[in-house]
């Protein structure tokens, strides 16, 4: 059965930082592409970062360039969100979801969030100006 779990969210000002942490189980850890998504309120889900455990490349579009990172821990089966300078449009609920490997790269992974079949529960980031 996997499971994915969601925590660190919190409520930061502007300019500060959080760290998101995606503890899994149930998965074949190494070989998943594993994605952050975001919903802000009245807004569609939208693709944040994500890493594809084979070969540890990543990918995040330009709105997080810079500010976010994402790391991969193999010895604990979890996935890491460092996010920096965090702005208040950044506040939304964030998801971790796993098996979005697309033919088509992992841009392709993160702009169809359909692709993952297991997500986990979400975590509340909230920005403050």
């Amino acid at each position: 059965d996997v499971q994915l779990q969601a925590s660190g969210g919190g409520l930061v000002q502007a300019g500060e930082s959080l760290r998101l942490s995606c503890a899994t189980t149930g998965l074949t850890f190494d070989d998943e592409v594993i994605g952050w998504f975001r919903q802000a309120p009245g807004k569609e889900r939208e693709g944040v970062i994500c890493i594809d455990n084979r070969d540890g490349t990543k990918y995040w579009p330009d709105s997080v360039e810079g500010r976010f990172t994402i790391s991969s821990d193999s010895a604990k089966n979890t996935v890491y969100l460092q996010m920096n300078s965090l702005e208040p449009e950044d506040t939304a609920v964030y998801y971790c979801a796993a098996g979005g490997r697309s033919e088509f790269g992992l841009e392709a992974s993160l702009g169809f969030p359909t692709l993952f079949p297991h997500w986990g529960q979400g975590t509340q980031v909230t920005v403050s100006s």
